[in-house]
């Protein structure tokens, strides 16, 4: 199994390629989460309304450039108060390495609602798709997260089950509220 970034060097454990930061690819991995967890109440919200293609796919990609700004921005102030100066170069790269998958988060749900917006599928089913695959993203974060401990398959379907929970509970309690 591989993830993010990751190499497998046996069947349980799985290396960070060499020259890559580890403590960047966790934050990354946390964004990546944190991005699929919103996303998920976001295309639930959707798909309860009234909205059109035009309409969801704009509500998607500014969420995610929204999410993506905001971490940015919070990233150059403690920068800046920690450092006394804007994130420059290596500081710079890692903050947009580790922020892009909140950018990322809106890919799939965005083809979703292209192909309702071509009539393959309706809207009201491309968003529940898109909501469903993000919890079984979550799923398998878990699962990799679990496998990474070492502590075998009954652990990671454990720890995957526990994270796709979560988006679980975002869904019901989008349901009811009735948004």
């Amino acid at each position: 199994m591989t993830g993010e970034g990751f190499q497998v060097v046996d069947d349980r454990r799985a290396e960070p390629p060499s020259g890559v930061e580890v403590a960047a690819l966790a934050d990354r991995l946390k964004e990546r989460i944190y991005a699929t967890i919103t996303m998920v109440a976001v295309v639930v919200g959707l798909a309860m309304s009234e909205v059109g293609a035009v309409g969801a796919a704009a509500t998607v990609l500014t969420t995610a450039l929204g999410l993506w700004l905001a971490t940015f921005v919070a990233d150059q102030q403690a920068h800046r108060t920690v450092h006394r100066g804007f994130a420059t170069g290596h500081a710079l790269r890692r903050m947009l390495y580790v922020s892009s998958p909140l950018l990322s988060c809106a890919a799939g749900p965005a083809v979703m609602i292209t192909l309702a917006a071509l009539d393959v599928l309706s809207l009201h089913a491309a968003l529940l798709v898109s909501a469903g695959v993000g919890v079984v993203s979550l799923f398998l974060y878990g699962c990799l997260g679990g496998m990474r401990m070492g502590g075998g398959a009954l652990l990671a379907v454990m720890a995957g089950l526990a994270d796709a929970a979560i988006g679980v509970v975002v869904v019901l309690v989008k349901v009811a509220a009735g948004h």
